[in-house]
């Protein structure tokens, strides 16, 4: 991928638009728009872990170096990134490049996005770092540098058109969107296949929804998809891969 996508730059200069937050327990943000928090109730951070880093196979998938593409879907308050960016930290290799491109139709401002991961102290390095870097007004894209192995680029409007015009290259996908019932379009058949086509082969994906329609979609782009443990007493969650060419 070339420094800056010259599509989605096109996209630079709109300005989003913002969804009215709710906070549950101090700290906890919860979408009036989709009526639904940002995170599990239980553990957002290790929930992460579970079903985001552990579904794509990560940081055991990082050992042999190289460089690595993570692409998301629903920023949110940041907390994925940050965490992600904690473990890229202690696994990484030396000269290793991870970039981590999500795709946000209601950015958050620094404060909330402060806000919403003070309650981990686990990350509260990457969410100083992350916040002070983070643009008053975050509109088109937010490309940081957060330091000499770790970009984050953070796409903000439609995920279907950010989607679409992104670069294929991506190694993992984390699909974090807001609940399938409550935000349908982030789980189309549309976007699955375009995620689909932008990804490498043996690429994989890692979601908390275990809907059957999420599931088909994912299937019909296809991903081989596999059940899984959900956690914090899910039932199931959803991963899968991209076949290799002899596959």
């Amino acid at each position: 991928m070339s420094d800056r996508d010259p599509d989605i730059l096109a996209t630079a200069g709109r300005t989003p638009d913002r969804q009215p937050l709710d906070w549950h327990d101090g700290d906890m943000p919860y979408s009036q728009k989709f009526g639904d928090h940002f995170y599990c109730r239980t553990d957002g951070r290790l929930e992460c872990g579970h079903v985001f880093l552990a579904g794509n196979g990560l940081p055991e998938r990082w050992s042999p170096g190289g460089d690595f593409r993570i692409g998301e879907l629903g920023f949110g308050t940041g907390l994925n990134f940050c965490e992600t960016w904690r473990q890229w930290k202690l696994f990484r290799k030396p000269g290793a490049l991870l970039h981590f491109m999500s795709f946000e139709l209601y950015p958050m401002k620094g404060d909330e996005i402060g806000r919403a991961l003070s309650r981990w102290p686990e990350i509260e390095a990457e969410r100083k770092a992350l916040t002070a870097a983070w643009p008053d007004e975050p509109a088109g894209m937010v490309d940081l540098q957060m330091d000499g192995q770790t970009r984050l680029t953070v796409v903000c409007g439609p995920a279907p058109e950010g989607v679409a015009n992104a670069q294929p290259g991506f190694d993992a996908w984390f699909l974090d969107g807001f609940a399938p019932s409550r935000n349908p379009d982030m789980w189309s058949p549309e976007l699955m296949q375009a995620i689909y086509g932008r990804t490498v082969r043996g690429g994989t994906f890692g979601t908390y929804a275990a809907a059957g329609f999420v599931r088909r979609n994912l299937q019909a782009a296809g991903f081989t998809v596999e059940r899984r443990p959900g956690f914090a007493g899910k039932r199931e969650m959803l991963c899968g891969r991209k076949p290799e060419p002899a596959e």
